[in-house]
């Protein structure tokens, strides 16, 4: 049995495909879109070549204690590995049997010991001072100790980040922060050694308003009564 369907519109036709091919292009945008917000979200690690470089250490002085596997070196000290840099009054450099390295900075006095690590893929760092600074090579963690300053700078020098504390943690393969409070944080403005952080916003500043102005002309489409 033939039946006869009645054939469609050529122009509905090709309205209607037009119209899927415009939903087709925007969820792809969208798609694509939300991609790129996903991976631009990703957070940036500390550098990831810096466990597999060389530990390199300038001191006034350095005594090896083989019992103890422990490297201790003492006066003006300045470590390097990659693109971590300590520096403090004494460095203690002990190695477990895997190979990683773990290193303890102290300073004495007025004196405060010095951590600072690069961001994997962007241009900015980590850094920051305290008395005792304790590096983890095996699982990329720092430790900050007593009078902690911790800082992200974009480039070497404008501080977007800044926390105080007693103690402060920074994972690197986490990009991860901790801090606590501590007596030795106490000021006359802060009596009870909290923890301070100063967040710059990630977003950015406004846009400046520095655009020409908009061109205003009457509707003829509008029509009814202003609301109220």
């Amino acid at each position: 049995m033939n039946e006869r369907f009645p054939r469609p519109d050529g122009g509905h036709a090709r309205a209607t495909l037009a119209r899927r091919a415009t939903h087709a292009v925007r969820a792809g945008l969208a798609a694509a879109l939300t991609v790129g917000l996903a991976l631009a979200a990703l957070p940036a690690h500390a550098e990831k070549a810096d466990r597999d470089k060389p530990l390199n250490i300038e001191a006034d002085n350095m005594s090896y204690d083989d019992l103890g596997q422990k490297n201790v070196f003492t006066g003006h000290v300045v470590a390097t590995k990659g693109t971590i840099v300590i520096k403090a009054d004494r460095v203690e450099v002990t190695q477990d049997p895997q190979g990683y390295q773990y290193a303890t900075g102290t300073s004495t006095g007025n004196n405060l010991s010095y951590f600072r690590q690069k961001r994997d893929g962007l241009d900015e760092y980590i850094d920051g001072n305290a008395v005792r600074i304790d590096y983890d090579g095996k699982n990329d963690f720092t430790k900050l100790t007593t009078r902690a300053v911790v800082r992200r700078l974009q480039g070497l020098t404008k501080v977007q980040d800044e926390v105080h504390g007693s103690v402060i943690t920074y994972d690197g393969q986490k990009d991860f922060y901790t801090a606590t409070a501590g007596k030795d944080q106490a000021s006359p403005g802060n009596p009870s050694g909290r923890v301070r952080a100063m967040l710059a916003p990630r977003s950015g500043g406004a846009a400046p308003l520095n655009g020409s102005p908009a061109t205003l002309a009457p509707s003829n489409t509008i029509q009814g009564n202003p609301q109220q």
